[in-house]
């Protein structure tokens, strides 16, 4: 048996000390698409098992093909870390250690390195140092969480208990939300009840942030419980909402603000950065990924909420086969029972980076945003769409030609540039128009990346251009 197990394990390490170190060398952009993957995988049900190491073996011929090179410096399709080594380390040993991270009794290591990880996020992002911090899935259930805090919590003011009576002739909650707000909080926000034509949608600038009057006018007419919702880090843009006047506003109404900071709330992290979420500590719940800008590997997020009390009344869960106990316990702060022991990747990655060098690579990606859009600004037909004030970079590609045609050469563009693979960039839209749209967020990413990535950029785009596609 040990052996078997020593050969199955190595097996793996070393594939994945190869995938690592082909990563920046190799095509961002999968080889095969999804009809020929299913093609590789497809097969009648096993009737017998098979050898481990064979599985295993089998599994890594059929995958390859089709996995992206996310890890790699210059994958920039969307705002995902690179799923630091350090990181990925710890996450196999959580596997390994097989931890149902649900109680502090079960296994006292997971609970302890989360309390301590949340300590050393709530010092990191100089967020309240009192809130309780549940370690979910990513930033879309982090929202949810803290969400259903909000509405339990601002339902009770309104002498309304919702963990014992339903939310069934409740008062009615109003969410004040920007119209710009990232799909996962609008998605959210429909888990928890809130229908998508109920909320009091806010008009944003042309940097897509939330314009302060009309979310004070809107507070101030909204009657009964409200809930109102800002962001840090447009998804295309990486623009903050006037944070401040929107935390003034909302202590004015008597509404729990709350903060979507899926990538942006690290800005508090980078002297340099900081003052875009100026006012953002004022909130009542923050959402963020660890698997952004702290470079975990995925399936980690982080709910922040500075009540913990009304942290626990909605996400808390009891059983008599459950233990009772006044130390953490994991479960009491996610809507999870079952899950694995995500705070041992969060510990690792801030041992390994430290305060400064989070600061360090935050102010980095965000300098290196900048260098792609003066690159890319440079060429004639370009315009770089919003201020670069954080990691993002959203062109307009054709400037010089009409909008039809341009948007039609600026996805075919995108199609010449991930086919290529030099780098992979993702599009958008922006009022009606096609966009390139690039995350600068990898731990691993150079100048010299940045520099052939806009050389790559460019390339599709003249040769779209030229073949009049």
């Amino acid at each position: 048996m040990p052996d078997k197990l020593a050969d199955l394990f190595s097996r793996v390490v070393d594939h994945a000390i190869g995938a690592r170190d082909s990563a920046a060398s190799r095509p961002h952009r999968p080889e095969l698409d999804y009809a020929q993957m299913l093609a590789r995988f497809d097969a009648p049900t096993p009737e017998a098992g098979a050898a481990g190491a064979d599985v295993i073996a089998d599994l890594i011929e059929k995958a390859t093909p089709g996995l992206a090179a996310m890890t790699g410096p210059r994958f920039f399709g969307w705002v995902i870390g690179g799923s630091h080594p350090v990181g990925v380390a710890a996450d196999w040993l959580t596997s390994a250690w097989g931890q149902n991270a649900a109680n502090a009794i079960a296994t006292p290591a997971a609970s302890a390195v989360e309390e301590i990880s949340a300590r050393w996020l709530l010092d990191i992002l100089d967020l309240p140092r009192e809130a309780s911090v549940g370690f979910v899935s990513g930033a879309t259930i982090a929202t949810f969480t803290c969400l259903a805090a909000a509405r339990s919590e601002v339902l009770r003011r309104a002498g309304w208990d919702p963990e014992a009576d339903g939310v069934f002739g409740a008062p009615e909650v109003t969410v004040v939300i920007g119209e710009d707000a990232h799909s996962t909080v609008f998605q959210a926000l429909k888990y928890l009840g809130f229908g998508d034509t109920r909320l009091s949608r806010v008009a944003v600038d042309d940097q897509g942030r939330i314009v302060a009057s009309e979310f004070r006018r809107a507070l101030r007419d909204a009657r009964g419980p409200k809930i109102a919702i800002a962001q840090a880090g447009h998804i295309i843009s990486g623009a903050f909402d006037p944070l401040a006047e929107i935390a003034s506003a909302s202590q004015e109404a008597g509404a729990w603000l709350h903060i979507d900071g899926a990538f942006g709330l690290w800005a508090r992290a980078a002297s340099d950065r900081a003052h875009l979420a100026e006012g953002i500590e004022l909130a009542d719940s923050w959402a963020t990924d660890g698997h952004k800008w702290l470079q975990t590997p995925y399936d980690c997020g982080y709910a922040i909420v500075r009540d913990a009390a009304a942290h626990r009344r909605a996400m808390g869960m009891t059983a008599s086969y459950l233990p009772t106990v006044n130390d953490r316990n994991p479960s009491d702060l996610t809507p999870e029972l079952s899950r694995r022991a995500r705070g041992f990747a969060t510990w690792a990655m801030i041992r390994a980076l430290g305060r400064k060098g989070i600061a360090e690579m935050v102010s980095r990606h965000c300098a290196q945003a900048q260098r792609l859009a003066d690159k890319l600004a440079a060429e004639p037909g370009v315009e770089i769409v919003h201020d670069v004030v954080l990691n993002m970079v959203a062109a307009r590609f054709g400037t010089d030609l009409d909008e039809d045609t341009a948007d039609r050469l600026t996805r075919a563009a995108i199609e010449r540039i991930q086919a290529k693979g030099d780098c992979f960039v993702g599009g958008a839209t922006w009022r009606g128009r096609q966009l390139i749209r690039a995350s600068v967020i990898n731990y691993g990413t150079t100048d010299a990346d940045i520099d052939k990535s806009a050389a790559a950029i460019l390339d599709g785009w003249r040769a779209a251009v030229q073949a009049g596609e």
